[in-house]
């Protein structure tokens, strides 16, 4: 399944890049087509602008010639082509023509992209891994080298993850965490969409229907209204363990079009205004409201808080490109710092005031939405980086003991949600049937996104192990010359 939906995505990929070549290049099968050759040179130069050397024929010696002139361009970018051989690609061996063609994805097309977010959330630049690279030492500091280029690996992923973040931020009912699982439902998608393009999307309705629905709508308008090619299918992402990679492939396309889609900036600075205006109105408006609902009950405290975010969120659509183009702290104008702190003052007192609505919710609802709240904390956690492998382990046995703590107790509190009879004495609503709508969908998330978390916290634990087994292994390289050293090592084992 992975690798079906991996040629899928990279071969429409590809051919929405050589539909820029001349003459255009359409790929009808990616690993008959790569033998050649000619297909990786055309895509390199497209991406790369420059003239690359070729063999017009295509008898094996010319195709492997070609090959090898692709193979040796990209090294010569210092990208890691491990067990990439001309052979296997002349065989079109799946596993590594899908390699190949991410490691062009990823350098090409992600990396460039992350490149511009990098000053913005502060990730390594890759400005300063050539540095490193042209220093006096470099013949001394290959590893140090590597180890800069796979770190700046890491950061453009994580930037692209942090950008997506924050498109959906602005939307408080849509979360991403992952490449995998958060983007199963199609809301993520929709929400960027919405965001770049206020007015395209209806997020409300979009919640009452099925991933697939959504999917198929998001690839929809993303086509159609922003020109973004449809790289995947609604069956590709609605699955259990979505393939990451081809997910980052399309997620990176609509950052793409945020850097491509741009104002005066003369505009811009009107909209940061009227976005302050309304967002100091909304500030009155919100505190008002909490005082005059101080004395009411908590069905009619939310049914309120409902109607303040319906009223809200339509009303900040236009303000939505402002909204999210925050920029590094150094770079924002006095109008856009200011845009910046009366959305966060805002955004903080919408979060308290739902969370003493939570904290109001009847009995058991209150002790069910603790629970939520405390496993969809765990699983949007990121796992921690810890240097010394013997306090990894302990922390990510006490994480797995936690997790698996609260996992027992889903079946109990879904069967106790789905029992709860909302009426008192008087048979009035005593919950806002949204709200409990809310929550059953949010065990249906927890549900499908359940295993992926889990299996992380055990490959931490693991890796953790293994490493501090390689420390336990240099110490044993020591030569002890004594029967008592033997014996002190191996009772500290």
């Amino acid at each position: 399944q992975r690798e079906f939906t991996q040629k899928k995505t990279f071969t429409s990929w590809i051919n929405s890049i050589l539909a820029k070549h001349t003459p255009p290049y359409v790929v009808s099968d990616l690993y008959t087509d790569i033998q050649q050759g000619h297909l990786l040179l055309d895509l390199l130069e497209v991406l790369s602008g420059q003239h690359l050397p070729r063999e017009k024929g295509f008898n094996t010696f010319q195709c492997r010639s070609n090959i090898e002139n692709a193979l040796t361009f990209l090294k010569s970018r210092s990208l890691k082509l491990i067990n990439i051989h001309v052979t296997d690609i002349i065989e079109g061996k799946p596993s590594i023509v899908l390699g190949l063609i991410w490691t062009i994805i990823f350098h090409f097309h992600i990396e460039e992209l992350a490149r511009t977010l990098a000053c913005t959330y502060n990730q390594p630049s890759l400005v300063c891994s050539s540095a490193v690279d042209s220093s006096p030492k470099a013949s001394r500091s290959a590893k140090k080298s590597a180890k800069i280029k796979e770190r700046w690996k890491m950061s453009a992923t994580k930037a692209l993850l942090l950008w997506a973040k924050e498109q959906c931020s602005l939307h408080s009912s849509v979360s991403v965490t992952d490449f995998k699982s958060s983007w199963r439902s199609g809301l993520a998608f929709l929400a960027i969409i919405q965001t770049l393009r206020p007015g395209l999307v209806d997020l409300e309705k979009a919640k009452a229907r099925s991933n697939k629905e959504n999917l198929k709508e998001a690839f929809r308008i993303a086509e159609l209204e922003l020109n973004i090619p449809r790289l995947l299918e609604p069956e590709d992402v609605d699955i259990v363990n979505p393939d990451e990679k081809s997910i980052m492939t399309y997620v990176a396309q609509f950052l793409q079009y945020s850097k491509n889609f741009t104002e005066s900036e003369e505009d811009v600075q009107e909209k940061v205004r009227e976005a302050v205006s309304w967002l100091a109105a909304q500030e009155k408006k919100l505190a008002k409201l909490l005082v005059e609902t101080e004395n009411e009950t908590y069905y009619q405290k939310s049914k309120e808080m409902m109607s303040f975010m319906e009223t809200f969120n339509q009303e900040k659509t236009p303000f939505l490109p402002v909204l999210s183009s925050k920029r590094g702290e150094a770079e924002l104008s006095e109008g856009q710092q200011q845009m910046k702190e009366e959305w966060d003052k805002v955004i903080s007192q919408i979060n308290e005031w739902k969370a003493k609505l939570d904290q109001m919710l009847p009995s058991p609802l209150d002790s069910i939405e603790a629970w939520l709240q405390e496993v969809e904390r765990l699983q949007a956690e990121d796992l921690p980086d810890l240097q010394d492998p013997f306090k990894a382990m302990s922390v990510f046995r006490e994480i797995i003991v936690i997790f698996k703590g609260l996992m027992d107790c889903f079946d109990s509190h879904l069967d106790t949600l789905q029992s709860f009879k909302n009426e008192d004495e008087k048979n009035m609503p005593l919950v806002l049937p949204e709200k409990l709508e809310e929550m059953k969908r949010r065990f249906s998330n927890i549900c499908s996104t359940n295993p992926s978390p889990f299996l992380e916290y055990h490959y931490g634990l693991c890796s953790a192990i293994a490493n501090e087994v390689k420390l336990k292994l240099n110490v044993w390289d020591v030569k002890y010359g004594a029967k008592e050293s033997v014996e002190s090592l191996l009772e500290n084992w």
